[in-house]
């Protein structure tokens, strides 16, 4: 795990499984429009927290590149699940600031929830084809911009599906200046 401490938020990454991480309040799904199953991590995500969460997802769709919303975690070990629509590498457009606006109105809405403890995947990186170093500079760089405004959230943590993720995301957030 690496770590580093932005105001009063401790940010991490880790590899590992984003639909099993018991120690947090709230896991962040890289979902569809429709916030229907899916694959990649809505679909790990949907599978672990069973049906119940699309049922109660689908009244909260569609949602636009950017775009967040929250809901129950139901079978998951986490409270809450935070669904946002990242963009389509190429074709939504401006990528960096609609991907920016994901990890932003998800620890916004983190925030008035209560939510503590906050973990995030690599939003766009998979199907949606986001070049993984260009979206750990822009995601990390948003979330210390924002994270110092917070007042509830405490832990937000990037949760990596492999190793070379983890390492692409620990290289951007070790290369951030201490005084964002």
């Amino acid at each position: 795990m690496t770590q580093r401490q932005f105001g009063n938020v401790t940010v991490e990454t880790v590899q590992g499984d984003i639909a099993n991480q018991p120690d947090l309040d709230a896991i962040v799904n890289a979902a569809n429009a429709e916030l229907r199953m899916g694959g990649g991590v809505a679909g790990a995500i949907h599978r672990a927290a069973g049906p119940g969460l699309e049922q109660e997802c689908i009244p909260l769709g569609p949602i636009k590149p950017g775009q967040a919303v929250i809901s129950g975690g139901h079978h998951l070990p986490n409270a809450h699940v935070i669904h946002c629509l990242g963009p389509v590498y190429g074709r939504d457009k401006p990528e960096e600031k609609l991907l920016a606006s994901c990890y932003r109105e998800a620890l916004l809405l983190a925030d008035q929830n209560g939510i503590v403890a906050i973990g995030f995947p690599a939003i766009s990186t998979g199907i949606f084809g986001y070049p993984i170093e260009e979206a750990a500079d822009v995601t990390l760089k948003t979330v210390a911009e924002v994270v110092p405004g917070l007042s509830n959230v405490r832990t937000v943590r990037f949760v990596l599906f492999s190793e070379s993720d983890k390492a692409v995301f620990d290289r951007a957030l070790m290369a951030l200046p201490a005084d964002l």
